[in-house]
């Protein structure tokens, strides 16, 4: 089977869950025997023509624009050309695959043109993102979520928190969609050691002091402020030993002179971006992740602290309760409830033997639930059915 999949996001562009989960999908499709192309933006020195892992990429350059809209524009005509200049070029495809809206009129008009069937990926959507549609660009945005919906044969999506957010908020019928998790390779995870320990954790807490720590971006949805929110009752509890660290690139101010205005400054620690490699050493001397999103879709995040074995403490949105087994593999607590989310942490804190408990659980379910060449087969699953049913029909 050859497929053309539609990305405006790839390694080592990496702007949200959508690079990791293209890249880490698609070398399982090569696996099983398919021909992948991938057409993706230009970024920084990346090669324009690679071949990644079995996955062919083609990073095609983007007209500049200081509007965002205007860049998306660019992005679609030029994934447009390309993509029609490699079917012509290529052969035909048997499937175009198409993740999330930016990259939806290119992948339409691909569709429409040469006759190839669409599947689409929905990560997100508009209206989850806030809680409804209330503005004119939400509303644009919402629309083109529609239309990609629309013109899909079938669309998959990572949760059936997220099957009954598509149907509702873009209308699409309810058996169209396929729910297939996000999944990880945990042996990506480094467990370094190979450095001083108690020097590397003295950068960010005294040796007294528990670490708790959230990563991601500083958007409202993820809920940071919830986190700072229930830091005083967590301190109170645990003595005052514990160190909130926020990692994240982004504007910071707001959630700083939130925790200033808390009087939890002193035990708080903004790090700014940090890379994936450093990311995994601080993993190993953390004690408790966090993730307190007012919406999350599916929650990769939990899946990355599962593979650290790092406990985790989450709010009970969208699809952290399918990816985190309460009391199980982690805790899950109540949306926007500061005082539910300390509960949690505190269980995590004050039960090591517990905590470990559920850290061995949750990496035992990684690949019970998470596993690529598990998720892989059930996405050729899908692009199987997709072909035959193709086959079956005049367009």
């Amino acid at each position: 089977m050859k497929i053309l999949v539609l990305s405006w996001e790839f390694p080592p562009r990496i702007v949200g869950g959508i690079a990791r989960h293209v890249a880490e999908l698609y070398p399982e499709l090569v696996k099983l025997g398919h021909e992948v192309h991938l057409i993706t933006a230009e970024f920084g020195q990346a090669p324009m023509y690679e071949v990644v892992d079995g996955v062919k990429v083609h990073r095609v350059p983007i007209s500049h624009s200081n509007d965002f809209f205007h860049w998306v524009v660019n992005l679609n005509q030029s994934m447009g050309h390309h993509g029609g200049k490699l079917i012509m070029e290529d052969g035909c495809f048997d499937l175009i695959h198409a993740h999330d809206w930016l990259v939806g009129d290119a992948a339409i008009a691909l569709k429409h043109t040469f006759k190839i069937p669409l599947i689409a990926t929905i990560h997100a959507t508009e209206h989850g993102r806030h809680n409804g549609i209330h503005t004119d660009i939400q509303n644009y945005i919402s629309g083109k979520e529609e239309l990609l919906v629309y013109n899909a044969w079938r669309v998959i999506v990572c949760s059936a928190y997220m099957r009954q957010e598509v149907k509702e908020a873009l209308h699409s019928p309810w058996d169209k969609i396929d729910v297939i998790y996000n999944g990880i390779r945990p042996e990506k995870k480094k467990h370094h050691q190979d450095f001083h320990f108690s020097d590397f954790r003295r950068r960010f807490a005294e040796d007294g002091e528990k670490i708790v720590y959230y990563v991601g971006r500083m958007a409202y949805e993820k809920g940071v402020s919830v986190l700072l929110n229930a830091a005083p009752k967590v301190l109170n509890d645990m003595g005052g030993h514990v160190k909130f660290v926020i990692i994240g690139g982004g504007s910071t101010d707001h959630l700083k002179r939130q925790a200033w205005d808390l009087g939890i400054w002193h035990k708080t620690y903004f790090t700014g971006f940090m890379s994936d490699d450093y990311l995994d050493k601080f993993q190993t001397i953390a004690d408790c992740a966090v993730f307190p999103s007012l919406y999350e879709p599916f929650g990769i995040v939990a899946l990355e602290s599962f593979a650290s074995r790092v406990p985790v403490v989450v709010s009970d949105t969208g699809g952290f309760p399918e990816v985190v087994q309460h009391c199980k593999t982690g805790i899950v607590t109540y949306t926007n409830s500061a005082d539910s989310l300390a509960w949690g942490i505190l269980e995590v804190l004050k039960n090591p033997g517990y905590r470990q408990w559920l850290v061995d659980n949750a990496y035992e379910d990684l690949e019970r639930r998470f596993s690529w060449s598990k998720l892989g087969k059930q996405t050729e699953d899908v692009y199987q059915r997709v072909v035959l049913e193709r086959s079956q029909i005049m367009w």
